[in-house]
């Protein structure tokens, strides 16, 4: 959905020109239908082991800046 919700973003949304919420809608159907019409599936590549990879990885960086704070505190 973010990824989905990004693309209408940048590509709907962005620049903000409209006079109305009507023309939002307007812009926001025709997207959906040109979307839809031409949408593939992905290979999603990001497996849970990619995931404990990087929340390890995330809870070394923390653990990492706990102690230079701490140690900058001491200081």
């Amino acid at each position: 959905m973010e990824i989905y919700f990004s693309v209408v973003q940048r590509k709907v949304v962005s620049p903000n020109d409209f006079t109305d919420l009507a023309q939002v809608g307007d812009r926001l159907r025709a997207f959906e239908d040109r979307y839809n019409a031409t949408a593939q599936p992905f290979q999603w590549k990001f497996t849970t082991s990619d995931l404990d990879d990087l929340l390890a990885r995330l809870d070394r960086h923390t653990a990492d800046h706990q102690a230079e704070s701490s140690t900058a505190q001491a200081a």
